[in-house]
């Protein structure tokens, strides 16, 4: 309602010879088809409101880099970007540089979208950003290489995972496929090892890093065992260059038909499944496996981006107007059924056109409601600084360059110095 009200008053301003030069600047992301998606978003915004234009900034894929830009623009308190998307982990950090998602209409749509994320989003009663997609880790799979090799599915253990990855690894090199790895996932020092180590810590019963009442948990022998199972798979069963890889490296690499196994999100199921690609209708996904260790089950990193409004922006209340059409139901949609990118609206997971695009949404809800947090609350405003002492300290095991469990003692100091919190 609030944008059809905008909608007619731009058009009874232009009537009346009015001169509208209003531009509003959403800072976005480009994995995968993330920024074709945006763009498009962006011209329908404008196709139903005429004299308002809307500029999309491409930003960096990686999470680091795409913060240290966002904040040069914040502590030179800039105009020039109205909106920004931000990461899940990033509220309590940020929440100065926004306005009150809820004091420009955010109340009277935000119940529609998952309470979790809503809660994440919300610094001291202030909505700093309104849900825009979520994400969780998932195992992607080659359906027709386990059926050809004997299996009956996906791994259920991470050292299953080693083993049917090794076989078909040592099936497909025999082939001729000399450039065939069994796992593919990411591997470079920066968030998305973070959220990689984490998945494997908490599905081995390793804790995760940092409880939400502060307590630090990441040195413990489940955690040692599955930080060295990972490490023992570099240069085994995925590349050396693993340890250099984000999101896209593995993903072109699980593409190009390349590799058994892929640890990834969502976005990239529907690139999997495009017309020319060759691994199309010969993959599938599932729960990320679990690890050995006694009552151990699947973990999955909660992921998800956001749009927040900046406190810095000329004009609030359109550029909360254009986040809120970005987010709302029918956007999330076209972007769930186009770009395999989770909404974060309850009831687009039973919307029979989502389903038929993208099943694995339906099958997987259980995944991405119950994903594991990364300790970005408990440790606002340092999480930065957490997340680099943990995916360095990890970093250095895969690397050989450390020992997992020399690694982790270090880290915990580390981690006591940072925060102040006392360990496990």
């Amino acid at each position: 309602m609030r944008k059809l009200l905008f909608s007619l008053a731009l058009t009874a301003g232009l009537a009346l010879g009015m001169t509208y030069a209003q531009t509003i600047t959403v800072a976005a992301g480009a994995v995968g088809q993330e920024l074709e998606l945006t763009r498009d978003a962006a011209q329908r915004y404008m196709d139903a409101n005429p004299g308002v234009t809307v500029n999309v900034l491409d930003t960096p894929d990686g999470a680091g880099a795409r913060m240290g830009l966002y904040l040069q623009f914040f502590e030179a308190q800039s105009s020039e970007v109205d909106v920004y998307q931000i990461d899940v982990i990033w509220p309590g950090d940020l929440a100065v540089h926004f306005v009150d998602m809820f004091e420009y209409g955010a109340a009277d749509v935000v119940d529609a979208h998952f309470p979790a994320i809503v809660e994440n989003n919300t610094v001291d009663g202030r909505l700093i950003a309104i849900p825009w997609f979520t994400d969780a880790g998932l195992l992607y799979y080659r359906t027709d290489l386990l059926e050809q090799y004997g299996f009956d599915g996906p791994p259920q253990t991470w050292t299953e995972l080693t083993e049917m990855a090794q076989t078909i690894q040592d099936g497909e090199r025999a082939r001729g496929m000399s450039d065939f790895w069994g796992f593919v996932w990411q591997g470079n020092a920066y968030e998305g090892l973070t959220c990689n180590a984490l998945e494997w810590q908490a599905s081995n019963e390793g804790g995760t890093i940092i409880t939400p009442d502060g307590v630090i948990t990441v040195s413990n022998p489940n955690a040692v065992e599955i930080i060295e199972l990972a490490a023992s798979w570099v240069g085994t069963i995925s590349p050396s260059g693993v340890t250099g890889f984000m999101e896209e490296d593995a993903r072109n690499m699980w593409q190009a038909g390349n590799a058994a196994f892929m640890r990834n999100w969502p976005y990239a199921f529907s690139l999997g499944q495009q017309e020319g690609s060759i691994i199309a209708n010969n993959f599938d996904v599932a729960p990320l496996p679990a690890g050995d260790a006694t009552g151990a089950s699947p973990a999955a990193t909660l992921g998800g981006w956001q749009l927040g409004v900046s406190a810095y922006s000329e004009n609030p209340e359109l550029a909360t107007d254009v986040a809120l059409f970005f987010a709302s139901y029918e956007e999330q949609k076209i972007r769930a059924i186009e770009g395999s990118l989770n909404p974060t609206i309850e009831a687009l997971y039973e919307d029979p056109e989502v389903l038929e695009a993208q099943p694995f949404m339906g099958r997987l809800l259980d995944v991405f409601t119950a994903a594991v947090a990364r300790p970005s609350t408990a440790t606002a405003p340092n999480y930065a600084e957490v997340s680099a002492a943990y995916f360095n300290a990890v970093h250095s095991v895969l690397t050989g360059a450390e020992d997992a469990e020399t690694a982790l003692a270090l880290l915990e100091l580390d981690l006591a110095a940072l925060t102040g919190f006392p360990t496990d």
